[in-house]
């Protein structure tokens, strides 16, 4: 059977989120919460390192998810941030496609 794609916006996905685990979520924290998400950074790490693909796959939405997640604790929309930030281009050189020096973090 094949499965039906349906994407998920940032926006859905961080209400999603919040719909699913804010009240636990609150009761962590900030502190807490980004506890996990490291966690999930080094899981994600590893699995860059020598990972399959649906470990992969499984260890980038866990990451996005604890992002999420502490997005909501801290009162902050992702979508609303991202569109602030990279949303006309890079906030470095201010293009569309980047022309930062390498050496540079834009």
């Amino acid at each position: 059977m094949k499965e039906e794609r349906t994407d998920i916006s940032l926006t859905d996905f961080q209400h999603l989120i919040r719909k699913m685990y804010f009240e636990k979520d609150i009761q962590r924290g900030v502190d807490g919460t980004f506890m996990w998400l490291m966690e999930e950074v080094g899981e994600l790490a590893a699995a860059l390192r020598h990972g399959r693909s649906e470990e992969l796959l499984e260890e980038f939405a866990d990451v996005l998810a604890w992002l999420a997640t502490i997005a909501n604790v801290a009162g902050v929309d992702l979508s609303e941030a991202v569109r602030r930030k990279y949303g006309s281009g890079c906030p470095g050189c201010g293009q569309l496609v980047c022309i930062c020096p390498n050496e540079e973090k834009p």
